[in-house]
Parts: C-alpha cells; structure tokens; sequence
C-alpha cells in the first residue's frame, strides 16, 4: 500500500512538472486590432504554437499600446503597423529583429450618397481636404493606433489643422469604430484587410482604394532582452523568423474573405548579415508593385 502510495505521488509530481515544463514556454504578443478583427491572427497562431510547442498569449488593442507594452516589457513580441514608431521603438533600444512581414493598403469607406465627392479618388489626402471643406461627418478611431497615426499624418498633409463636430473621435479598434461609422452615416479610414471580413454587416462602399498614399505596411518586433531580461526572448525570436518563413507567407498569402485576398507578404534576402525588404526598392505609391513582384534582391 505505501508502495503503491509512493507511485501515485511520483506520477503526480512527474505530471505536475511535465505542465510546469509545458507552461513555462509562453510568449506574450501584442497585435492591432486590424490583425485580430480581419481574421488573421485565428490561421497564424495555432499553427506557430504546435509547430514551436509555444503558448501564445495575444494582447489586442491599437499600435500605440503595443508599443507601450513594449517599451514597458510587458509582452515578448510586438506585430503592428506603424513604420515610424516602431523604427523610434528599435532606435531607442527597446525592440530588436524587425522585420516587415506583409502588408495591405488603407482604404476611405463611407456613405453610398459621398457628400464629399470623393468616390474615385487617387489620393488619401486629397479625400480627407475635401471631407473637411464639405464638413462631413468623419469617424477617427482616436486611440493611438496604427490607422490613427496615419489619420493624423493624412490631415497633416491635407493642410487641415482644425476639425469641427463633423469629426467624431470615438476611441475604439477598427472592427467598432467601422460600425459606428455605419451608423452615423459618415466616412473612415480603414485597412482593407478589415473591411473586407466585415463588409457584409456593414454598409459603407469603398470610395477610396488603391490610393498612392495609401500603403500599409505590418512589422514584427521581439523585445529587447537585453533591456528587459525577463522576456521569451527565444519565443519571440522564433516567431519573428516564423512571420517571415515561406509557411507563413504561405498562410498569409492564401488568406482570403469574400474571395478576396487581405494581405501581400514581405519578400526578403539576407546578404551580408542584413536582411533587406523588398519595399525597399518598389516606389512607396504603389500598393501592389507589380514590378517588385515576388522576387528577392541583393544589395
């Protein structure tokens, strides 16, 4: 009997540390909401997590509080959508192994009725002039996210400094603010990825698409280790190099809603221990460059 005692309490501690052992290996990610609200995220995740026996804990909310998290030490990994931002996070010293990983384009969705007239146009910018002159209703997302920051630089280039009550801050992700949009009949920039997975239970038509300006580009980024100590940094490693593989690309490639393609991957080449982008050499006007195709460079 105390034999038989002993060996249950062995097979109950062997499985105890079998869990702990398993547990242990959690990587924290932040991600925007575009990524979570488009779908994505559902076909990368549980394929990273089984092919790399990593629990993957995902953080949703905008760019901005992403990076928060980063420089806080409060995730592993980062995947957002805000160029400059996160080159300023790698520059201050707190993210390592960026790399872009795809990228879509933003959109200007609105009424059917286009008070602005904007229905056609080639440029963002253009568009968002012409919203404020006609003083239409304009929803900004308001928190600090990829797609607001783009907002802002958009008005930035506009020449509009000042926004009436036709601009309605509301301080919500993509999928949300997209509905309150729909239901105060007013235009939003986007990223198409979004819209697309959401476009039957709204109705806002696309007026603006494939704007030179319009490109967006997502980047992943692991947390400084050597800032932050206690990160998986080894998880996240692996998951930067992951986002880049061809099954990732594969994953992210053949992801469609609607039949629609939502995503177009980064191609990279790794010459003299740089990696460099592909976007690097395709003009920055254009969303889906045809003439960068899928092949990689050297430089």
């Amino acid at each position: 009997m105390a034999f038989a005692r002993s060996s249950f309490l062995l097979l109950i501690l062997w499985l105890g540390f079998i869990h702990s052992a398993h547990a242990a290996d959690v990587m924290r990610l932040a991600t925007t909401t575009s990524t979570e609200n488009s779908g994505l995220m559902e076909k990368l995740i549980p394929v990273f997590e089984e092919k790399f026996d990593v629990s993957a804990h995902t953080i949703v909310g905008g760019t901005g509080r992403a990076l928060n998290h980063a420089r806080n030490g409060d995730v592993d990994a980062i995947f957002v959508h805000s160029t400059k931002a996160e080159l300023e996070l790698v520059n201050a010293g707190f993210g390592v192994d960026r790399r872009e990983v795809m990228y879509n384009e933003f959109i200007i969705v609105g009424p059917d009725e286009d008070p602005a007239g904007i229905h056609g146009s080639s440029e963002l910018s253009d568009s968002f002039q012409r919203i404020a002159e006609s003083e239409s209703i304009f929803i900004s997302r308001g928190d600090d996210s990829g797609t607001h920051n783009k907002e802002l630089i958009l008005w930035e280039m506009a020449g509009v400094h000042e926004r009436g009550d036709w601009y309605k801050s509301v301080g919500a992700g993509m999928g949300k603010a997209l509905q309150i949009a729909d239901e105060l009949r007013g235009y939003i920039l986007t990223d198409k990825g979004t819209w697309l997975y959401l476009m039957n239970h709204l109705n806002l038509p696309i007026h603006v698409d494939g704007a030179k300006d319009g490109r967006n580009v997502y980047g992943v980024i692991a947390v400084n280790p050597e800032r932050h100590p206690q990160v998986n940094y080894k998880a996240a490693k692996k998951l930067v190099e992951w986002l880049t593989s061809d099954e990732a690309k594969s994953i992210i490639s053949n992801y469609r809603v609607n039949g629609e393609q939502l995503f177009y991957v980064m191609n990279w080449q790794i010459h003299s221990s740089v990696l460099i982008p592909i976007s690097v050499f395709c003009q920055p006007q254009t969303i889906i460059p045809q003439s960068c195709g899928n092949s990689l460079w050297k430089v």
